[in-house]
């Protein structure tokens, strides 16, 4: 009974110490939870950002309309401005990566609905998971506590109550991922605080894999070449800028074969501040340079 208890009385402790923090976004099945982490700012998962606006419920039942100040979809991460009230900062004092086999607890307010935390353990470390532009995000903390949907931006805690991670994504056979409260995340959060743009360049394309894109150039009775396949274009971006479309092959960037979308995003990142990127890009069965550049402030355009 004595282990029982100490399990008992961690999770009720923490759900006394930082239940009060922690706040659903939306209405019923809305868009997920989120976590106060300063005086007038809530930090979520990017993937829950829908609408400029959002409904902010708080353990005390009190109802809020927050607007985002900056999100990073490479990170997964996005802020928000809401009279937060006295709803207390979460602890955030960035230290070592949780070992497997630490226990852990995920805090989660799904929709408004309610407080939820569980108790579960470290089953992996260092793991890497796709956000929601593709990128891999690194340093990703697996666990084995349960969470219902839309916890996704609700925080994970060691039994102090100290930030570890903000839950992401549920993996097939229950486990979670979440994205490492490292002082590199807060950093960048601080900065998302403030307005600032993800620092990354961003072409401001869609691509398919290369084995997809091999599969559907030869569907359409063109030579198979290695590369990602240009799915869509956004708008003023800098890949519409530099006359890329749809359908377009991307084979190289800086003479590097693009073999896979992680090699794209590591030349992106290699890029300077207002650099360019050379990519060689196949058009049907012609190829041909195309030189992209991006704004000095490496935001998208």
């Amino acid at each position: 009974m004595g282990v029982l208890t100490s399990v008992q009385e961690a999770i009720a402790t923490n759900a006394e110490r930082v239940g009060p923090s922690v706040v659903g976004l939306g209405r019923g099945w809305g868009l997920g939870s989120g976590v106060v982490i300063a005086d007038g700012r809530v930090l979520t998962n990017a993937h829950n950002v829908r609408r400029e606006q959002v409904t902010v419920v708080f353990a005390d039942g009190r109802r809020e309309t927050g607007e985002w100040t900056g999100a990073d979809p490479d990170l997964d991460l996005a802020v928000l401005s809401v009279d937060t009230g006295a709803a207390p900062p979460v602890t955030w004092e960035p230290g070592a990566a949780p070992g497997i086999g630490t226990a852990v607890l995920a805090l989660a307010n799904p929709g408004g609905r309610g407080l939820r935390t569980t108790l579960g353990f470290v089953a992996s470390d260092g793991r890497s998971f796709r956000g929601p532009r593709g990128r891999r995000i690194a340093g990703a903390i697996e666990h084995t506590a349960p969470l219902p949907r839309g916890s996704s931006g609700g925080p994970l805690v060691d039994v102090e109550g100290r930030l570890l991670g903000l839950n992401a994504l549920r993996l097939e056979g229950g486990l979670i991922v979440a994205v490492p409260a490292t002082a590199a995340v807060k950093e960048r959060t601080e900065g998302l605080a403030r307005g600032e743009a993800p620092a990354s360049p961003r072409l401001g394309v869609a691509v398919a894999p290369p084995r997809a894109a091999r599969r559907m150039r030869r569907a359409v009775g063109l030579p198979e070449r290695p590369g990602l396949l240009v799915r869509a274009v956004e708008d003023d971006s800098p890949a519409a800028a530099a006359g890329i479309e749809a359908g377009d092959l991307l084979a190289a960037a800086d003479g590097t074969e693009l073999g896979t979308v992680d090699v794209l995003y590591e030349l992106l990142d290699s890029v300077s501040d207002g650099g360019s990127l050379e990519l060689t890009v196949v058009r049907g069965t012609e190829e041909r340079p195309v030189k992209v550049e991006f704004e000095a402030s490496g935001a998208p355009a």
